[in-house]
């Protein structure tokens, strides 16, 4: 089998491309390196599964279509974005220009290489908009009114899968994620509260929790999240799929179990609540149980113990 990554020297990105080496995939990356970064194809660079070549070219290009139709991947899997809310709300255009226009270069690259499929990574924190907590954890029926221009975004490429689906038979899953942590997360993304926490913790600089923390978000880890990826590759046809836990965690109990681990024994510092921010969220992943047989595995203390080790060996 042949894949295409779009944004796959990435967090989420390079993680999925070293799980498809194993698998024995021939891998295709395409990235800008914008925010991605080579060290996190290191070790798929350096794999003897498989067989992996990286392009560095903007999904945006009008060139991708090109380099798609001599790629002929089978499956492409599509998580180049523009992942920034804030910077979706500052420049729309951007937003949409990377995240719509971006799209749609590769599903026409995907009609034309003759892909049987498309997995789209899109955001089960936006496209739900904000949710009534008795509505929590949220259900794909749940109507789609996204409140920023980047779940705008999600939303519109979701609705151009079901029509390239409908027009073109071009097969495709969308999978809505919760807040995706775990090693190779840049410190400084948006939504990276565990890679911040982390870095903060272990050099010993004080945390920042914005409002009172009892928010709270849905953490799912990140090799949890690539077996979704890997199992929408042949499941899940025409559907979106929630892939959370279904388990709220507050930022406080958040901060506690990581400063534990840390062996940090102090307080985080309050600052006031940032404008838009969701005070609850959380997705309810049984549909991904039932299409793609799907559970999460990876307790959050699990989790934030294995970001807070893989910090530390970036230091040494």
């Amino acid at each position: 089998m042949k894949a295409l990554v779009t944004g796959g020297a990435g967090f989420i990105g390079s993680t999925l491309v070293d799980r498809l080496l194993a698998e024995g995939y021939a891998v295709d990356v395409v990235d800008d390196l914008s925010t991605g970064s080579m060290a996190n194809l290191a070790g798929a660079r350096r794999s003897q599964d498989g067989h992996m070549t990286f392009h560095q070219i903007d999904v945006r290009s009008p060139d991708l279509a090109e380099l798609m139709n001599k790629c002929r991947p089978d499956v492409v899997f599509h998580l180049a974005a523009q992942a920034d809310v804030r910077v979706s709300v500052a420049d729309p255009l951007f937003d949409a220009d990377v995240n719509v226009m971006g799209s749609l270069r590769v599903l026409e690259g995907a009609r034309s290489s003759g892909a049987q499929k498309v997995v789209f990574a899109s955001s089960g924190g936006t496209i739900y908009g904000d949710p009534d907590p008795s509505e929590l954890p949220v259900k794909e029926s749940h109507p789609q009114r996204p409140l920023s221009p980047y779940g705008v975004s999600k939303k519109v490429v979701g609705d151009y899968l079901v029509a390239y689906r409908e027009l073109h038979n071009l097969e495709f899953t969308a999978l809505a994620l919760a807040n995706v942590f775990g090693p190779r997360q840049d410190p400084h993304g948006e939504a990276g509260v565990v890679a911040i926490f982390a870095g903060r913790l272990l050099a010993r600089q004080p945390c920042t929790i914005y409002g009172d923390g009892t928010q709270t978000r849905d953490f799912v880890f990140v090799d949890d999240v690539v077996d979704a990826f890997a199992r929408a590759a042949q499941r899940g046809g025409g559907l979106l799929l929630n892939i959370g836990t279904g388990q709220e965690s507050s930022v406080n109990d958040l901060y506690r179990t990581m400063a534990e681990q840390a062996g940090v024994d102090q307080p985080a510092v309050q600052a006031p609540t940032r404008v838009g921010e969701l005070q609850r969220s959380c997705l309810d992943p049984g549909r991904a149980a039932i299409h793609l047989g799907w559970k999460p595995w990876t307790s959050l203390q699990e989790g934030a113990g294995a970001v807070l080790d893989w910090f530390r060996s970036q230091s040494t």
